[in-house]
């Protein structure tokens, strides 16, 4: 199967695995996946992941991501994922004009010059670049 928009195919995926309750997500891997989940551990929000690329299906081989719940209400700690740029509407902001996300309580994952960042990341290092999707 072949996919348009293989960053909406991830954070859908990761959507859906939290909306079934499910601990993991497997997920078809590349450079740029692989690093969105880099942040989004960094970030704190998710458990853990590990890349396999042992599979021979796959040249990329696989994500798999270990999904975060709250302890105590059972609630995903990624309340949303949403896909700012698309294929058919790519949306890039300079670095003075990167917008905040909720006030600084979420993250926007940008793909700059400098390599995949977070937006706080991209003000410090006072570069723009395309805005793949936000988190909170």
């Amino acid at each position: 199967m072949h996919v348009t928009d293989p960053i909406a195919d991830y954070l859908t995926r990761i959507r859906n695995a939290q909306m079934a309750g499910h601990r993991i997500v497997e997920i078809p891997a590349s450079k740029l996946k692989k690093r969105m989940t880099e942040i989004l551990y960094d970030q704190g929000f998710i458990l853990k992941y590990a890349f396999d690329d042992t599979s021979a299906q796959h040249i990329q081989g696989t994500i798999k991501i270990a999904l975060k719940y709250d302890p105590i209400t059972k609630q995903p700690v990624i309340r949303e994922l949403k896909r700012v740029s698309r294929p058919g509407l790519r949306r890039f902001a300079g670095s003075g004009d990167i917008p905040r996300v909720i006030n600084g309580l979420g993250m926007m994952i940008i793909s700059t010059s400098k390599g995949i960042m977070t937006d706080k990341q991209a003000r410090e290092q006072n570069v723009g670049g395309e805005l793949l999707c936000y988190v909170y």
